[in-house]
């Protein structure tokens, strides 16, 4: 199958031909018929799999056409992070390259009070699709800058993701600003009561699209390293030091043990970057840009980096610490092996991580991922000839027998 057979516009068509896209993915192919029908849709694939072209081309089909107004917000997409609305805007400007009177706004927060008024000046002029995080578009709601009343589409992107960031109410609350006659498209990674519930609440009749969410692409070399808490940072540099790292991302449990590594690596004269909660805006986008230019090899970072970040050349992927979830482990994983390219992912596992790595192995259906060996200047435990021997006779009759000599007694009292 084609793009040529969706039915989509030639406009669209043109500029997918320039990004040199020919064949849609799976979700695509399912996807972009219903959405073109304005059917509500519920779709759950994993991240990498061209969700974020499944919902906007047909989106811009639809706006592309003759008869339609541009004077009011027509599309919404609400996205869980920053960066995630960076990105669909970005890939947006690309597939819309040949609709121009098609206009969006990318509205996030984090930014100074200048962002903020452009935002604002935009809105009154009634961008065609607005992509947004869900606490800046209640902002602008709740200050009467903007309105949906005449909205037909509104998109939930990694609606999981939002969930587990605490986002209920405040999607509740934007869809109360939204007409009930809409149509709903909600896409996640992972299908938890949450999202079947949440689904339920806000889709009518929905079309379900159900692809394979549970293990990582078979493009991945998925390796693990039984290893100490300590012998962690030792084991990465050893690793870098025997392949010089490029195109690496490092994820960490948490804001603190990133900057720790981070700066573990920079004092060992890695080219490394590191990417948290505690950093402005300003200094994530040039974070973000660095590695994405190949200006950084290494990028070390929390969760914020495991689902919406679309980078097609990662070579490797550690996981510095064995993640509480498993599905976050698919998509820390799913950060390598994009667009037809292999990639590699390392997992270190702590004696602590024993149990949460034995969840993830059950997760992906693997009964055991490929182990490697540990570093020769790791902790090993003692060999038979090092180990203290059991019986303890004859070790005290070893200690008599090693014993220098007594000098002889003097009769001399």
């Amino acid at each position: 199958m084609t793009f040529d057979t969706l039915q989509l516009s030639d406009d669209v068509l043109d500029a997918l031909d320039d990004m040199q896209f020919t064949q849609p993915t799976p979700i695509q192919q399912q996807a972009i018929p219903h959405i073109l029908a304005g059917r509500d849709l519920l779709g759950i694939a994993q991240t990498g799999t061209g969700k974020t072209a499944a919902f906007l081309l047909p989106i811009l089909t639809r706006l592309s056409q003759p008869d339609h107004l541009h004077n009011h917000v027509d599309t919404l997409v609400i996205a869980p992070t920053r960066e995630l609305v960076q990105q669909t805007d970005c890939a947006l400007q690309g597939f819309s390259y040949y609709t121009p009177q098609t206009t969006s706004l990318p509205i996030y927060g984090g930014n100074d009070g200048i962002r903020y008024e452009q935002e604002r000046r935009a809105m009154q002029q009634q961008a065609d699709i607005l992509i947004a995080t869900p606490g800046r578009l209640i902002t602008h709601l709740a200050l009467g800058n903007l309105s949906l009343d005449k909205l037909h589409t509104l998109v939930l992107d990694e609606a999981d993701r939002m969930l587990d960031m605490g986002f209920h109410d405040d999607i509740k609350q934007i869809i109360a600003h939204t007409p009930a006659t809409r149509q709903t498209i909600l896409f996640s990674a992972t299908m938890p009561k949450a999202i079947r519930s949440l689904a339920e609440e806000l889709l009518t009749d929905p079309v379900r699209i159900t692809l394979a969410v549970n293990t990582p692409a078979d493009a991945i070399r998925q390796t693990a390293v039984r290893t100490d808490e300590t012998q962690k940072l030792p084991y990465l540099l050893k690793l870098f030091e025997q392949t010089p790292p490029v195109r690496t991302l490092i994820f960490a449990s948490s804001k603190q043990k990133v900057k720790e590594l981070h700066l573990a690596l920079r004092r060992a004269r890695y080219n490394a970057d590191a990417m948290h909660s505690d950093l402005e805006q300003k200094e994530r986008e040039e974070v973000m840009y660095r590695f994405k230019a190949g200006k950084t090899d290494v990028l070390v970072a929390t969760d914020i980096l495991s689902r919406g970040i679309d980078i097609d050349d990662i070579r490797l992927v550690v996981n510095y610490d064995v993640p509480f979830d498993p599905e976050d482990y698919v998509h820390r994983v799913g950060r390598t092996a994009r667009a037809g390219a292999d990639g590699n992912a390392l997992t270190l596992v702590s004696k602590n991580d024993a149990r949460r790595f034995a969840d993830i192995e059950r997760f992906v259906k693997k009964s055991l991922l490929p182990r490697e060996k540990a570093p020769q200047n790791a902790k090993q435990k003692p060999t038979a000839t090092q180990q203290k021997p059991k019986n303890k006779s004859n070790n005290f009759a070893r200690k008599r027998r090693n014993r220098r000599p007594r000098p002889p007694r003097s009769d001399k009292q």
